[in-house]
């Protein structure tokens, strides 16, 4: 019998349908709470909507260019000025993209050639180690450690070789919530100099940094401007990712090889969004201010609920998601502790297993977001608390 005949390319064979649309479905079918997808239940600032609305009556819904509108290029710029000093040229240094999700796809297929190598840091968001497949690259993994997450810098420099092309960065941090700070930022700008390297960071969880915490952008140490191409995107600041509008900033010539790539994924993207977007990137520092401190309730509620249910919960400093552990409820295998959740207490997380490539590391913790109205939280939290015992 001859075998079925694979459809698929051999270097994405390893990939399956992403675990959050999975855990979506689930929560769909089971009517749980979804703590698993990271994605609010209320929507953005109400200016922001209305300015989308009347972007949209206003004619604005054929292709924009394809750098993107100016106005939001120009928007760009000045939040990386205001917020961190960083001075980009609207005109040549700023891309709009299909959210922060094609940025990192587009950056992979413009500067990584087939047999490259990327280096990442893991637990690493699952979408990475497709974009760097696509373009026929292989990942390098450097560990965040158990209890502090911080990382060896002897086993990062091991791990760039002949063939080591960038650094893939995620800060603050999906799944861990890490905040890299500033010693652990130079010493990732040191090896990127004296290696020569490129660095791609994703900075999509910028303004959700918590208890006094500040973020910095690793393209404002020195030697790095010229090496980093940095992403962020709308849907985490402001609450919008079904818009699906990200951005990158960096030198001319790294922003026109991503274009070069971007235009032949979505070719241009989210004309009347764009223009609401200006809108969104003007808010006052009030706003920003808000939605941290708002966050940062949420994560108490969440954590605070978890340990009472049980759970061993590592600190978040960053993003909207914690991390449990649940050995302590007598479980040790993350996948069957998620997979059963719905059934047994109405809730819906993902296995943090997904983010390794050494699974054991990740074996037992499990990943929830707080992105969610308190009542729901508080919910979920008592939802969890009563479930009891260990996984069949």
């Amino acid at each position: 019998m001859n075998a079925p005949r694979q459809f698929l390319v051999e270097r994405l064979r390893q990939f399956g349908i992403t675990v959050f649309a999975e855990m979506s479905a689930l929560a769909d079918r089971t009517g749980a709470i979804n703590l698993g997808q990271g994605f609010p239940d209320s929507d953005g600032p109400q200016e922001v909507l209305e300015a989308a609305v009347a972007a949209i009556r206003a004619g604005h819904n054929q292709y924009p260019p394809g750098r993107g509108i100016l106005a939001l290029r120009r928007a760009v710029a000045g939040h990386q000025k205001r917020f961190y000093g960083i001075d980009v040229d609207p005109e040549a240094e700023v891309l709009i993209t299909a959210g922060a999700s094609e940025a990192i796809a587009a950056a992979m297929l413009a500067y990584v050639e087939p047999g490259d190598e990327v280096i990442m840091f893991e637990p690493y968001f699952d979408h990475y180690a497709t974009s760097v497949a696509l373009a026929g690259g292989h990942r390098r993994v450097v560990a965040l450690r158990e209890p502090d997450l911080s990382f060896d810098v002897a086993e990062l420099e091991a791990a760039v070789g002949p063939r080591t092309r960038l650094i893939l960065l995620n800060t603050p941090h999906n799944p861990s919530g890490k905040v890299f700070d500033a010693d652990e930022l130079g010493q990732i700008a040191r090896v990127a100099v004296e290696r020569d390297l490129l660095v791609v960071t994703d900075e999509v969880y910028e303004h959700l940094i918590y208890d006094g915490r500040g973020h910095i952008p690793l393209a404002t140490l020195p030697g790095m401007a010229e090496r980093t191409l940095t992403i962020s995107s709308a849907g985490k600041s402001f609450g919008f990712t079904g818009w699906k509008i990200g951005w990158a900033s960096g030198p001319e010539a790294m922003v026109s090889a991503l274009l070069t790539a971007k235009q032949s994924l979505t070719y241009v993207n989210g004309g009347p969004f764009q223009h609401a977007l200006v809108t969104a990137l003007g808010l006052g520092d009030d706003y920003f201010r808000d939605l941290a401190d708002d966050l940062q309730a949420k994560r108490d509620i969440l954590s605070e609920g978890l340990r009472s249910a049980g759970f061993t919960v590592f600190p978040t400093a960053g993003t909207y998601f914690v991390t449990a552990d649940i050995r302590p409820l007598g479980a040790s295998d993350g996948v069957e502790f998620c997979m059963s959740l719905p059934e047994r207490c109405g809730v819906v997380a993902v296995p943090s297993v997904v983010f390794y490539d050494n699974e054991e590391a990740g074996r037992h913790l499990i990943r929830f977001a707080f992105c969610k109205r308190p009542e729901v939280l508080a919910e979920a939290a008592e939802r969890l608390a009563g479930m009891g015992g260990s996984p069949p």
